[in-house]
């Protein structure tokens, strides 16, 4: 039988073991940390549970189709809630829930801007579309090949999906309010790049939000690693934790040793589902790198984050379970992380606020705050400074939510740039991978395939398809398929 060794247990990495381990490959995963989940553990302190990475459950199609190729179902492992409201949006004038029903959420644009509700339907069908040709014809294509993108059903699909169009300009096509602007350009400013610079192809992002749902998994997006985790074990996969990996050996055009803090792992094929930049700088020898500092110094990163976890010993009422405090100039904030890289002098923030759907992620009476402020990588993290933005963010909730929270708060940790390079070898510091710029998409992301040894590949979200959850499993199925086509691997 064939052996097969990940590095690192997030997502990515889990889906490839998954994915190798039912067609009977001998699958170890090895994780440096405790548990398995990579930035989506979690961790529990004076009776609060806290997600400490991904808390936007979106695209529910992508698990169920996930867990659908092992004969499973998400609801065999979690139970998942829609909620309703999406989420709120604090903005400097008041607040504006936003419906997960679509006559609801067509009403709340017209009642912005007169014929608007028409424009909606229209830019979502459109959309619709890109979501579609998207997962039928280009993010499950591992973007090693032009050919890939040679039939005619893509090619046909390339001229409908404005991969060439900045979704700045898409938008204004159909909106001229500002705030329908910014509901629709959020996800592009908080995981990707400036609107400018990013393709209209991912206005498929706002299907998703607003077709698609917000979902979540009662206990806490850890609930959907921790069936990723169970799912693995029941295919045979095997897990060794807490033990790092300190270097592969190579010899000729094949890596043949994993070398971790107790010992030497030989293994057929190895995934690095670990931080890209980190594998190829302090994991292989430098013969052996896909890319120079001088490449990955040129890569345009998405935002890091500073996070707050926060435990507070009273109800807040005027909290949903998302909040979007859109309460501070747009612009600024977008020009602090992307074009003039700097601290924020009045960021925009998320608040989450799971204790509203979940009662066992807090003390009873009490809630659980989730707390990000997106930052552009690379940048000084000090204490002072996290201090300061934790005062920032407590007199914003306070003004928006009407209340001080600051003398309930029974528990407080922060997290930030150096954190994700303590405990994800991040580079510099980032939480989210490369932006989803048009120079960094598909055939341009860093290669899943090492360009030197045959058996070694990298899956995450410094690579195809991207950054975020659903990402991430599409791209451990597409390493691990990748390696199943190869006649090396048949097993015995």
């Amino acid at each position: 039988m064939k052996k097969a060794i990940v590095i690192g247990s997030g997502f990515a990495g889990m889906s490839a073991a998954c994915f190798l381990a039912k067609e009977g490959v001998q699958v170890t995963v090895v994780e440096k940390h405790s548990t398995a989940g990579g930035r989506a553990r979690a961790f529990a302190a004076n009776g609060f549970t806290f997600d400490m990475g991904p808390s936007w459950y979106w695209m529910p199609d992508v698990f169920e189709r996930f867990f659908a190729q092992f004969g499973k179902t998400p609801a065999d492992y979690y139970q998942l809630e829609r909620l309703s409201p999406s989420y709120r949006v604090f903005w400097e004038d008041g607040m504006t829930d936003i419906p997960s029903d679509y006559p609801e959420l067509r009403n709340l644009f017209e009642q912005h801007e007169t014929g608007a509700a028409e424009k909606l339907d229209a830019f979502l069908n459109e959309a619709a579309y890109k979501y579609d040709a998207a997962f039928n014809h280009f993010i499950y294509q591992p973007g090693l090949s032009v050919t890939e993108f040679m039939r005619t059903d893509v090619m046909r699909s390339l001229l409908r999906i404005d991969m060439l169009t900045s979704m700045h300009k898409h938008v204004r096509r159909y909106f001229k309010h500002p705030k329908l602007q910014q509901l629709v350009e959020f996800p592009i400013l908080f995981l990707g790049a400036l609107p400018r610079n990013t393709p209209a192809l991912y206005s498929m992002m706002n299907y998703a939000d607003m077709k698609l749902g917000t979902w979540y998994p009662m206990g806490g997006m850890v609930q959907v690693a921790n069936a990723m985790h169970q799912l693995a074990e029941e295919l045979g996969v095997t897990f060794q934790f807490n033990e790092t990996v300190t270097g592969i050996k190579a010899w000729g055009n094949e890596a043949g040793i994993v070398s971790t803090d107790r010992q030497d792992l030989n293994a057929d094929n190895i995934i690095l589902a670990c931080d890209y930049h980190h594998a190829e700088t302090e994991l292989l020898p430098d013969a052996y790198r896909n890319y120079s500092d001088g490449y990955w110094d040129k890569r345009e990163m998405a935002p890091s984050c500073l996070l707050y976890y926060v435990g507070i010993d009273r109800k807040i009422e005027n909290l949903q379970h998302h909040n979007l405090f859109f309460d501070a100039p747009f612009n600024a904030h977008a020009a602090a992380l992307y074009t003039k890289p700097e601290w924020p002098s009045n960021p925009l923030m998320y608040v989450c606020c799971p204790s509203k759907t979940d009662t066992s992620v807090a003390p009873e009476g009490c809630e659980n705050l989730f707390i990000l402020i997106p930052v552009a990588p690379g940048m000084e993290d000090t204490e002072t400074i996290r201090d300061k933005y934790f005062d920032t963010a407590m007199q914003r909730i306070a003004q928006r939510a009407g209340i001080d929270i600051k003398p309930h708060i029974t528990y407080m940790r922060s997290y930030a740039h150096n954190d994700f390079v303590t405990d994800y070898n991040a580079f510099k510091g980032n939480a989210y991978g490369l932006a989803n710029t048009l120079r960094q998409t598909a055939l341009l992301k860093p290669s899943i395939r090492n360009k030197k040894l045959c058996n070694l590949y990298y899956a995450g979200q410094l690579t195809v398809p991207g950054p975020g959850v659903p990402p991430a499993l599409i791209s451990g199925e597409i390493v691990a398929k990748q390696i199943l086509q190869k006649k090396t691997l048949k097993t015995a």
